[in-house]
């Protein structure tokens, strides 16, 4: 009798793990899908501000900085809303998601980037425009040591911005998405013509992908530079929270 209850139970618990892990995943897949959509949303517009739309400087920072605070808003609750290697860096520092989320994040932002990117390089083969133009980011008239402390000095701002903002001290999460918004316009306004104003790996990654050269060739720079960015944000915000 008792062994018949036993087993019962063992298999109860069983079933029960099983539900649990199959509700972890959904929920994992649920935030993995948000920054892949929010990032893709981020990509595809603001580039297509720049080569379809062949907006100004002012033109291009805003519609970048909308695009941003449109998947804020839209997925921000699901996800926290990141859309950047470089935030989920520093929160990952700052011990807000942990590792096997990160990494989720992180691939589902590349991935969002890329097909992001590869909307906008549909929509301009379409038009008869040029295919290696994808509103990348490059630098022709600096160094890249130079290139290196503009994108590390705007990510590192960028991101303290966004790590205060949201903070549980001192944040404010009803206006998060349009400050950070209105952050990221700025910044690509001080940055465009420096080096693009990438301030994000995967932003870059995607148009460098389909578009080759240069781009590809200073990838490695938006890759770095953003990182280093975030890890010194990451402290910095720290320092002011405590």
């Amino acid at each position: 009798m008792f062994l018949i209850v036993f087993l019962n139970l063992g298999s109860l618990c069983l079933k029960c793990k099983k539900i649990i892990y199959k509700g972890e995943f959904f929920m994992s897949m649920k935030k993995y899908l948000a920054e892949f959509f929010g990032t893709l949303i981020l990509i595809m517009l603001g580039t297509a501000s720049v080569v379809i739309a062949k907006g100004n400087v002012l033109t291009i920072a805003f519609a970048f900085g909308l695009a941003v605070t449109i998947s804020a808003y839209s997925f921000g609750a699901i996800s926290g809303g990141h859309f950047n290697p470089a935030v989920t860096t520093a929160m990952l520092i700052n011990r807000k998601i942990d590792a096997k989320d990160a990494l989720g994040y992180i691939i589902a932002q590349f991935l969002g980037a890329t097909a992001g990117s590869a909307f906008v390089l549909y929509f301009v083969k379409s038009m008869g425009l040029a295919s290696n133009a994808l509103g990348q980011t490059d630098f022709t008239k600096i160094s890249p040591f130079t290139a290196l402390i503009v994108e590390i000095l705007a990510t590192f701002l960028f991101v303290t911005i966004i790590l205060l903002v949201t903070s549980d001290r001192f944040g404010n999460p009803d206006l998060a998405g349009l400050v950070i918004g209105l952050a990221l316009a700025m910044l690509i306004v001080f940055a465009i013509n420096l080096t693009g104003a990438s301030l994000n790996p995967a932003r870059s990654f995607g148009p460098a992908i389909f578009a080759g050269g240069s781009a590809l060739k200073h990838f490695w720079v938006y890759l770095i530079a953003p990182e280093i960015g975030a890890v010194l944000a990451a402290f910095c915000a720290r320092f002011f929270e405590e």
